[in-house]
């Protein structure tokens, strides 16, 4: 999906954008491939097997559906496919044959991009775009400049025509080897949408993780070296490597090895238990977790994938709803946070957040605890960093006090956020 490093070790800090900021506090998304390899079962990537355009009939299709859904799970935005590897535009685009205005849905006067926009801005919700730059098929690709006007071509009508967006999500699969000029791809893109988040191409905001799987690695780092693209026409400066603020993203889906809607893996829907295992190992490790479902032929979620997004939701709900002490309940110190109470309490999950505003300093942490009958505080955590937010689970115990201790920094570092929570409580 990418050409960035997925990980790599501490580096100096790089100073993060409000856009960014923002992004990294949505945490969690809903990704959406919807196209005419939804009517199509058992195609994939690059098969070249024909899907004829008639087939694409999504009589039921109601965004509203998709996003409503999300925004009961608790996510914050959803990024639906636009145009996937096989070419086919989800809006009436005119550089292409290969789109909705061009079959029998709707009499050929159908938008997904425009519904699927609309709904967003009616929920509130962070509004991306995926675009493949990469698309089997088209005799342009082997042409970089030819192919370089079809991309900007789409790309512009994309971002003309429907209004500010959030996020233009790029898929890097298929442009191995392939040369796309970035500077004017990416000046046009920022000239358009100033305020648009880039994924992982060309000049991005935000990294792939490094795998389909929806797992961050340890440490996590939100700064890592990479290549900014120069945009500007007049600048002439070396281009290397340099230390950039990317948050990394992970994407996975939410049935076993399908990105697009079949009926034969219905059965291999995640549990409870995984989704929430990935839970703890994106967002949990400070990352975003962008969960995929494909929409069925009808145009809708089916049913068993949304059942479990909401179970997913109302369980994240259930442990990390409600914590009994927060940062403003404890004492601020030196290096960290402490919390003590006239009574005993249990906990299992202690999370922990860093003001990001000018980086993360955070190197390494430890948590505490007091325990009810005395002695010197126990360690129950050990972790590297902190970055937009660290849940640290332990087994449940009975304590006293808790230390969120800052144990390595590069400079002093300030918390944004610490919630204190027993999941084993009946809400």
């Amino acid at each position: 999906m990418s050409n960035l490093t997925p990980q790599a070790p501490f580096v100096p800090t790089a100073i993060p954008s409000a856009r960014q900021l923002e992004y990294q506090d949505w945490e969690m998304g809903l990704f959406l491939h919807f196209g005419i390899r939804t009517f199509y079962e058992g195609h994939r990537d690059w098969d070249g097997q024909a899907m004829p355009l008639e087939g694409f009939r999504p009589a039921g299709l109601n965004c509203d559906q998709w996003i409503v859904s999300a925004k009961r799970a608790g996510m914050r935005y959803a990024v639906l496919v636009c145009k996937h590897h096989d070419g086919f535009a989800n809006w009436p685009s005119r550089y292409s044959s290969r789109t909705v205005a061009h079959t029998p849905w709707q009499d050929g006067r159908g938008d997904v991009v425009g519904e699927f926009t609309a709904a967003c801005r009616r929920h509130g919700f962070g509004i991306g775009y995926y675009y493949s730059p990469a698309e089997w098929g088209n005799p342009k690709f082997d042409d970089p400049r030819a192919y370089d006007e079809h991309f900007l071509n789409q790309i512009t009508e994309l971002l003309t025509n429907y209004g500010p967006i959030d996020i233009l999500w790029f898929d890097g699969c298929g442009s191995e080897g392939h040369e796309y000029d970035w500077p004017r791809i990416i000046r046009e893109i920022r000239r358009m949408q100033p305020n648009l988040l880039i994924f992982s191409m060309g000049d991005p905001d935000f990294r792939w993780v490094g795998n389909e799987s929806g797992l961050a690695d340890l440490p996590n780092w939100n700064t890592v070296l990479a290549t900014r693209i120069s945009t500007r026409e007049d600048e002439d400066r070396p281009v290397g490597e340099e230390p950039l603020w990317l948050p990394a993203e992970c994407d996975c889906m939410m049935r076993w090895s399908n990105w697009f809607f079949e009926e034969a893996d219905v059965d291999s829907v995640k549990s409870l238990e995984e989704l929430m295992g990935l839970y703890y190992l994106s967002v949990g490790r400070g990352a975003n977790l962008l969960i995929n479902i494909g929409p069925d032929r009808r145009g809708l979620l089916p049913e068993e994938d949304r059942a479990r997004l909401l179970e997913l939701g109302a369980e994240i709900r259930r442990r990390f709803g409600r914590p009994f002490a927060r940062l403003a309940d404890g004492t601020v110190t030196a290096n960290g946070w402490e919390y003590e109470a006239a009574e005993p309490f249990r906990l299992d999950h202690v999370i922990v957040q860093e003001d990001l505003t000018e980086g993360e300093a955070i190197r390494r942490f430890a948590i505490r605890v007091q325990s009810t009958h005395g002695g010197a505080p126990i360690t129950l955590h050990e972790g590297r960093n902190v970055g937009h937010k660290a849940i640290c689970r332990i087994p449940l115990v009975c304590a006293r006090k808790v230390i969120v201790e800052v144990t390595e920094a590069d400079r002093p570092a300030r918390l944004r956020e610490v919630d204190l929570h027993n999941s084993t409580l009946e809400r």
